[in-house]
């Protein structure tokens, strides 16, 4: 039996964690398992994917552009986004009727406002990628961002009621699950990965962080920890490859006179030959849904210092055993624990074969096992098969 399914995600050309996951998964679903697959993106037409694609997939662009309303006033931005809502949903009926899938799922962008509405025959599935309590940011003050805080908390209210009406929604972590008590129906599947063609043997001076340049990442944090941990340990580096705006952090860097052995470096599409020419990989981030480099790191043989931020870390890493999971905010535990694996090269070696060991639950092979299992249950359950 031939599933076919459809993913809806605004763009697949930007380098970045929810990407890199949807071009694993579909790529095996439609290569080694048999799927039709098809992408419906909303922005990005015309650009290239960051990963490679398969040529199985079935790749269908709305061409509607959200990206360009962002310079628009706040008042103007809602006018003109809920006119490209009505587009995108008109557009999208038209396509699911058209390409007739078993199920599509929604990676709970824009879509997730109507998908449960359109009745084209599909299973609705929701993928959530970052955890509940920041899937909105409500830390805001001043009177236009009360405005903005009040239509977040009512989008939110109205969220709960549409994923109560999804066959299946998909979380990134057991701690992130229990969150969502009030709805039916969560599931919890990590982010898959490929196993890399070279792992670390941790003999190597070198740490390494990655990430978009935005507060989330905690960047600032990492780069004072990283002064302390220069003063004690000056034959060592850090290097930190992202896409953003990095001017803030250059000069922060600079401040902190640590430029000799604190690099600024742009995103890569493969990180993994970074990730095993390191030994220590530092995570910083203020919060998270599940960090794919997270477990990328671990598969190559690499032992996380994190902080016990909300939500993922805590999933991967066994505190002393595969890595250090740090109190939030703790930056002198941090360096601290980073100063640990440096000094002691043979504690540092046998954490990064336990982190390898942990990587191995997040094997493409495993997780793709799990999606199949609950997309043919779904599908016989409702008696659905485009054969």
């Amino acid at each position: 039996m031939s599933i076919k399914i459809a993913y809806c995600i605004p763009s697949i050309y930007i380098v970045g964690g929810m990407e890199r996951t949807l071009t694993i998964k579909a790529n095996y679903l439609a290569d080694k398992l048999n799927y039709k697959v098809c992408i419906i993106l909303t922005d990005g037409k015309d650009k290239k994917p960051a990963y490679n694609l398969s040529d199985k997939i079935e790749v269908i662009n709305l061409d509607l552009n959200y990206d360009k309303i962002n310079s628009y006033s706040f008042i103007r931005k809602i006018f003109l986004y809920s006119v490209k809502q009505w587009l995108y949903k008109k557009r999208l009926i038209k396509v699911l009727k058209e390409i007739k899938p078993d199920i599509t799922i929604s990676m709970l962008r824009r879509e997730i406002n109507f998908i449960t509405e359109i009745k084209d025959g599909s299973i609705k599935i929701g993928e959530l990628h970052v955890n509940k309590n920041n899937f909105r940011d409500f830390n805001t003050t001043g009177y236009v961002n009360a405005i903005k805080r009040f239509f977040a908390k009512l989008w939110m209210r109205q969220l709960i009621g549409k994923l109560k009406r999804l066959e299946r929604f998909i979380v990134l972590s057991y701690e992130d699950k229990q969150k969502w008590s009030d709805i039916n129906g969560v599931k919890v599947i990590y982010n898959p990965i490929v196993p890399p063609a070279n792992v670390s043997d941790c003999s190597s001076k070198k740490i390494i962080a990655a990430g978009r340049f935005v507060s989330q990442k905690g960047f600032d944090m990492l780069i004072d920890i990283w002064k302390i941990v220069s003063l004690k340990h000056p034959d060592w580096t850090l290097s930190i490859y992202g896409s953003g705006e990095k001017e803030s952090f250059i000069k922060q860097v600079e401040r902190n006179n640590i430029g000799d052995t604190c690099f600024l470096l742009d995103a890569v599409p493969n990180l993994n030959d970074k990730l095993a020419e390191s030994s220590i990989f530092a995570f910083s981030s203020r919060f998270e849904g599940f960090s794919m480099l997270m477990i990328e790191a671990v598969a190559c043989g690499l032992p996380p210092v994190s902080f016990a931020c909300p939500c993922g870390p805590k999933d991967v890493i066994e505190n002393g055993v595969n890595g250090f999971l740090i109190e939030n905010g703790d930056l002198q535990g941090f360096a601290d624990k980073i100063c640990n694996l440096i000094e002691n090269e043979e504690r540092r070696k046998e954490m990064g074969r336990m982190a390898q060991v942990r990587s191995e639950q997040y094997c493409i092979d495993k997780i793709a096992a799990e999606w199949d299992e609950m997309f043919r249950s779904l599908v016989n359950s409702r008696g659905l098969s485009n054969q």
